[in-house]
């Protein structure tokens, strides 16, 4: 089963998951004066397969920022927050996610399992993110899931710097695992390193930071599509075992 988030990504000429946040990890403005609807149209108009929301307050964000994306696309969107709870599965859905941020590391596997299944039967992608081989090898139900290795660390609220190594390194990992979309995310802030990751097996990137920080997202798109073009699309998912 894949639903629309991952059907997104995967059929995606660019496989950029662009990602709107109001502040970094040190709390400077990323928005620089934009609106919502002005980030959410220069995405659009990137080509942008789907999109991330930030909705916790560590980056400045709050439920208010997924309505104002949900209200301005129809591409389908993850909510990115510390979810830990059922309920908060439901409310995303009701706030116009397709996808939600299930974080590993903070979760015990038998909550994430719970999780992961409320998810898949609310029609939402589980986007579960992990930082070690360990997180990874206890996802369950894997196929139906994004799992995406995060180069960042949380436990310092990812202010420090960003190991786009461990996105190498965990691959073959999360290919184990069936998934049909692994993805590398955070800390990825050119284009050259975003296609090197695709060209290294992943399926997908998020970027965030780069983007929204980019002097030109257009030239930044460009300069993507020229280290990207060779690479084949889309992806091929693994086969269902019978």
């Amino acid at each position: 089963m894949t639903a629309a988030f991952t059907e997104a990504l995967l059929g995606a000429r660019r496989p950029v998951i662009m990602e709107l946040k109001r502040q970094d990890a040190a709390g400077r403005d990323l928005f620089g004066g934009r609106s919502v609807e002005d980030v959410v149209t220069a995405y659009e108009d990137a080509g942008a397969p789907c999109l991330s929301v930030v909705t916790g307050r560590w980056f400045g964000g709050t439920r208010a920022l997924l309505h104002q994306v949900a209200r301005s696309t129809e591409l389908p969107l993850l909510q990115k927050d510390f979810i830990t709870h059922r309920s908060q599965v439901e409310q995303s859905r009701e706030d116009g996610a397709s996808a939600v941020l299930l974080t590993a590391a903070l979760l015990p596997k038998s909550t994430l399992g719970s999780l992961i299944e409320h998810a898949v039967q609310l029609g939402l992608t589980p986007f579960v993110e992990v930082t070690t081989e360990a997180e990874t090898l206890r996802v369950p139900r894997a196929r139906d899931c994004v799992i995406a290795v995060n180069n960042k660390d949380i436990t310092t609220r990812e202010r420090g710097p960003a190991h786009l190594g461990r996105s190498t390194d965990l691959l073959p990992s999360l290919r184990r695992t069936g998934t049909p979309c692994p993805v590398s995310a955070s800390g990825i802030e050119h284009p050259d390193g975003a296609a090197r990751l695709l060209r290294e097996g992943f399926a997908g990137v998020l970027v965030g930071t780069g983007l929204l920080r980019a002097e030109s997202l257009s030239r930044w798109i460009d300069d993507f599509d020229r280290e990207h073009q060779d690479l084949p699309r889309p992806l091929e998912r693994p086969q269902k075992s019978q």
